[in-house]
């Protein structure tokens, strides 16, 4: 008889995996240690900006289908804004020259023929090096992929590495974009649309779950940090739970959906990966709404991408570990000079600002990284692994996290039969 499946970790993963198994008929208790669940996809309401912020930016793609389709089954699906049609705007601070990337319908590219839909300055050969990703190898990094095209690299390979991969373009796995790229702009511009929370990550996809899964009696404890596993027998038998020891039934399950050295303390024999990367977010109160891009690419500055809802801009910087140990106020004059180049802004006053720094927001994806990320299955046949460290073949994003979850749940329902 199937019995309860214990979820350690309230984060996307924990969520889909409980989500997935409620659908299937299946018992849940999710634990976890903080006091709201979603990890790093939350918002919140910030005392000195006076709104809801989303802890760090999320760009979704209208090819990310499992993502949508857990958003559907929670009542979600309409939480999701971005333009009707693919389109990527961008600016170089360098030379101040902007310049829109708009794919065509259908799996041809005929939109690189064209030079207005294209990125600026590049030629039509450019876009053959595209094929070097289907055939990257394990050990291969984007910068040795296509680091001899120093204009596309700068203003595409290389941003959109960092922005996917959260991780340096000389150092990130070229192999890791491959599946991205095939899901979303290798099939035309109906997959690669860019979508965001409009009210907020939270509202998208943390409120919604935790009222689903509590509405179909899922059980979800907040402050229950789980401390130990027990094993005996080939099986994991007990939970320690903030000194309280849960004994497990003969059904009873377990997924471990927590960051990798938490789910190392838990599960002995698993490899982790052990670098990380940070990503840095800053909020910017502009208290009047502009007319600008709701979503632009920068190049050639610190910031990455800024995200305009509302009176509110907020820049996502990834690979930021190098300013992990800038002080909030430096980098906020650094990176609002740069917002009010690019919105077309006056500099000063500077408006009310917010610096979030996620010191270890992704494990490093690099090529000897990459090789460290564990199977979800473990050698304990009621105990599986979930997370976006999960080898899975995609990177760390919204949509791996996920699908992470799903196959966590999958591996639970298939045990129990």
């Amino acid at each position: 008889m199937a019995g309860l499946v214990h979820i350690i970790g309230a984060g996307l993963a924990g969520l889909s995996a409980a989500v997935r198994l409620t659908e299937a008929g299946r018992r849940i208790r999710l634990y976890e240690a903080g006091t709201q669940a979603g990890g790093r996809c939350r918002s919140y309401v910030d005392d000195v900006l006076g709104c809801r912020i989303d802890n760090g930016n999320h760009l979704l793609l209208s090819g990310n289908h499992r993502a949508l389709a857990y958003l559907k089954t929670i009542g979600a699906a309409d939480t999701l804004a971005g333009p009707e049609t693919a389109i990527f705007q961008f600016i170089d601070l360098a030379s101040n020259e902007r310049w829109t990337v708009r794919p065509n319908r259908g799996p041809i590219p005929y939109w690189v023929f064209d030079r207005n839909r294209r990125v600026l300055g590049s030629k039509l050969g450019d876009y053959a090096s595209a094929l070097k990703i289907a055939l990257a190898k394990p050990e291969d990094t984007v910068a040795a992929l296509f680091g001899a095209n120093p204009l596309l690299f700068r203003r595409f390979w290389g941003p959109f590495a960092v922005s996917v991969l959260n991780t340096e373009a000389e150092a990130a796995s070229a192999q890791l974009l491959w599946p991205v790229l095939r899901e979303t702009f290798a099939r035309g511009s109906d997959y690669c649309r860019p979508l965001i929370a409009a009210q907020g990550l939270s509202e998208s996809f943390v409120f919604p779950a935790l009222d689903w899964l509590g509405r179909r009696g899922g059980e979800i404890r907040f402050g229950a940090r789980v401390r130990a596993i027990g094993y005996d027998q080939g099986r994991a038998i007990s939970l320690d739970v903030g000194g309280e020891t849960i004994t497990l039934a003969g059904g009873d399950q377990i997924i471990v959906a927590v960051p990798p050295p938490v789910a190392a303390s838990l599960v002995p024999e698993i490899t982790v990966p052990t670098q990380f990367r940070g990503i840095l977010n800053a909020h910017f109160r502009l208290g009047t709404r502009v007319e600008s891009p709701e979503i632009l690419g920068v190049i050639g500055a610190a910031s990455e991408w800024i995200f305009r809802h509302g009176d509110l801009a907020s820049v996502t910087i990834s690979a930021a570990t190098p300013y992990m140990d800038d002080e909030p106020e430096t980098l906020a004059k650094t990176i609002w000079r740069e917002v009010a180049t690019a919105l077309n802004l006056a500099p000063s006053p500077m408006p009310p600002w917010r610096i979030i720094k996620e010191k270890r927001a992704s494990f490093a994806q690099t090529p000897a990284q990459v090789k460290l990320r564990p199977k979800a299955m473990t050698r304990w046949p009621n105990l599986v692994l979930a997370g976006d460290w999960i080898d899975n073949g995609l990177p760390v994003t919204i949509e791996g996290t996920i699908r992470n979850g799903e196959t966590a749940a999958k591996l639970m329902l298939q045990a129990a039969g």
